[in-house]
């Protein structure tokens, strides 16, 4: 689980899942826990190896088996897939269940498919409803454990597990335990957990977060005794600002459970979009992109957004160019699992003065990525126009737009760019944070013709994550929730044989190029 759960707009992107299930929480053990004495035979450890946990075992979420083939989990943990689908076949999930380990004993099943409750899209909300079920491709010998009757009333004796970590330091593998740790603590009113959603949220722990659920024991049960057996109440959905856990109430939604185990309401797959050849930088989204005369030899080249490099951004009026990087690249398939990986050794270039781009030089020719089965995009040398249609290549998503103008200047916190790309598409078109850096391709699906930026999220002006428009007479304009690109066509006049980066080359008009007169550092 995240301290970012109601913090962060993006939780629940399938760019910012990985992210969730391995940031540090504020304090951590499951807290106040020792390690179990017996194994559960319905507990288990949810594994995957994309995106992998920061940790040997793999470890990421808890899991509770309900059936032979079925078991319970929290839906940020399941929304692990590339595209944040609801309904789908995971790639390389599988669960250990029985043991104290996470690496040994008890018995392993691979995940064939999994049903989120909510997700961030859903218009009913997530929190409260933060479920998921997987579906094992063969069924477990473990004896399942039940859903409890009713909501469990405050001041109710509850016990906790999981493997979540036990100290803050991500790079540290001793923080990542591999024995099964359990705390027993209480139901607290719902009044003092600031963060909880009073309809769908139980809180747990003691009042001053002594004991409490611990990052990556996410998905893991709130256990409550039902005669001499337990039943599962809640399952761990985030941090509350006291200190205290928030789990969904399980038994709030025992029809949506039994609907699917039983067969009678199984919800239908989500169609996946084609997101083949989206580049995940970590943050923001890319595309590998060549030239006319880029040959097979050519170090390959990955055009992202200069807001999306690391380190310093550009300063306004300046361009950072021919800089060492060390950024790992990973190339998607259609469904968004990596085709390939390569690794940004250069920053060849990044602006965010007249255009808002960066150019990194991988390890990689574009005659590797091809044979790897990597998807390249030809970059364009022609500009977009008003009326043209776009596609925005997300990670996740294609969002079809339309350029429904091209602004003459754009500001957005000290920074200008030109003639940019002011979307139109309604609700096919709704790019948004994460998807910084994304292509916009034209009608063919091969040609990038630009790149998505941002987008005005509070109707402020000029501000950052405000842009603001100023047209050819100066006036400026703002207006909530319009989306922008950036053009890219003036990159190719800069772009020499064998992916080298020339700014004083005839036509070049990129900031710090000689038609440009502006310098770079």
């Amino acid at each position: 689980m995240s301290k970012y759960r109601r913090a962060v707009g993006a939780l629940l992107t399938g760019i910012a899942l990985a992210a969730i299930l391995v940031a540090p929480s504020p304090s951590q053990a499951v807290v106040g826990g020792t390690e179990s004495t017996r194994a559960y035979s319905f507990m288990g450890s949810f594994q995957l190896s994309y995106p992998a946990p920061p940790r040997a075992d793999q470890h990421g979420c808890g899991v509770a088996v309900l059936a032979p083939q079925w078991v319970l989990t929290a839906s940020h943990c399941a929304g692990r897939n590339p595209t944040d689908a609801k309904v789908g076949v995971p790639r390389d999930w599988k669960v250990r269940v029985g043991s104290l380990d996470t690496t040994s004993g008890g018995e392993v099943a691979e995940v064939d498919h999994y049903y989120r409750l909510a997700t961030s899209r859903d218009e009913g909300g997530f929190w409260g409803r933060d479920l998921a079920l997987l579906r094992l491709r063969t069924p477990v010998q473990a004896e399942p454990v039940r859903i409890a009757s009713t909501t469990p009333q405050d001041n109710t004796p509850v016990r906790i597990m999981g493997w979540g970590m036990t100290c803050d330091d991500v790079d540290n593998e001793a923080c990542f335990p591999t024995r099964l740790r359990e705390a027993d603590t209480v139901v607290q009113p719902t009044s003092t957990c600031p963060s909880a959603e009073p309809s769908g949220e139980l809180c747990i722990g003691s009042p001053d977060g002594s004991v409490a659920a611990s990052n990556m024991d996410s998905g893991g049960p709130a256990l409550v005794r039902d005669g001499d057996q337990w039943a599962v109440a809640g399952v761990v959905s985030g941090p509350d600002a006291s200190g205290k856990t928030l789990f969904t109430d399980v038994t709030r939604h025992v029809d949506w459970i039994n609907g699917i185990i039983g067969g009678t309401d199984v919800p239908p797959d989500d169609q996946i979009p084609d997101v083949e050849g989206s580049v995940d930088l970590e943050g923001c989204a890319g595309s590998v992109v060549r030239t006319s005369a880029s040959g097979p030899r050519d170090p390959a080249l990955v055009l992202t957004n200069g807001h999306c490099v690391q380190g310093e951004r550009p300063e306004p009026g300046t361009a950072i160019v021919d800089q060492p990087a060390d950024r790992g690249v990973s190339i998607a398939d259609r469904q968004g699992y990596p085709q390939t990986t390569a690794h940004a050794e250069r920053l060849v270039y990044a602006t965010m003065t007249g255009t808002d781009i960066a150019l990194y030089r991988l390890d990689k020719t574009y005659g590797q990525l091809e044979a790897e089965g990597a998807r390249i995009f030809r970059l364009t040398s022609t500009p977009v126009r008003a009326g043209d249609p776009l596609t925005v290549a997300s990670l996740g998503a294609r969002h079809h737009c339309t350029a429904e103008a091209v602004v003459p200047h754009l500001r957005e916190g000290g920074y200008q760019q030109n003639d940019s790309i002011r979307y139109a598409g309604g609700e096919d078109c709704f790019p948004g944070y994460g998807d910084s850096g994304s292509a916009l391709l034209a009608p063919d699906g091969t040609t990038v013709v630009g790149i998505h930026n941002t987008h005005n999220a509070e109707g402020e002006q000029c501000t950052d994550n405000n842009p603001c428009e100023v047209d050819r007479n100066g006036e400026v304009t703002s207006t909530r929730g319009r989306a922008y690109g950036q053009q890219v066509h003036t990159i190719t006049a800069c772009l020499a044989e064998g992916s080298q980066l020339d700014l004083s080359r005839q036509g070049c008009a990129l900031t710090g190029g000689s038609g440009a007169g502006v310098g770079a550092r």
